[in-house]
């Protein structure tokens, strides 16, 4: 058995890619159990069965797989994360845009010219 025929088998079997997904195992067993086994073992039965899907992806069972799995990586990202990479990128712009500015107002400086301290007026 090759790898291609155990992807064209994943693709037809939907359920184990949402046990990869939610973390139960992974590709790599999969792909162990099916060179041992073959497609048509009761091994599968465990996969395919509808109590062992997890719950959180049937309720979007009725997507395109694209979306799921998008859906999926959403559920999975860390907002706090998020939110600490946005302020750290916020406070490096910051800085640059202060270094960008002290360099321009350097150049604002130089160009400025005093007037003459001891200057008489005539009245």
């Amino acid at each position: 058995m090759s790898k291609d025929a155990f992807k064209s088998f994943a693709r037809g079997h939907t359920e184990l890619a949402n046990y990869v997904m939610s973390g139960k195992t992974n590709w790599q067993k999969l792909y162990e159990l099916y060179e041992i086994y073959g497609e048509n073992s009761s091994i599968w039965d465990d996969y395919f069965s509808s109590s062992s899907v997890p719950s959180t992806t049937s309720d979007i069972s009725t997507l395109p797989n694209n979306i799921r799995e998008l859906m999926q990586s959403i559920k999975n990202i860390d907002l706090g994360s998020v939110q600490k990479g946005i302020t750290n990128i916020q406070k490096a712009l910051g800085l640059l845009q202060d270094i960008g500015l002290g360099n321009s107002s350097s150049n604002n400086t130089s160009s400025y010219e005093p007037r003459p301290m001891y200057q008489h007026f005539d009245d």
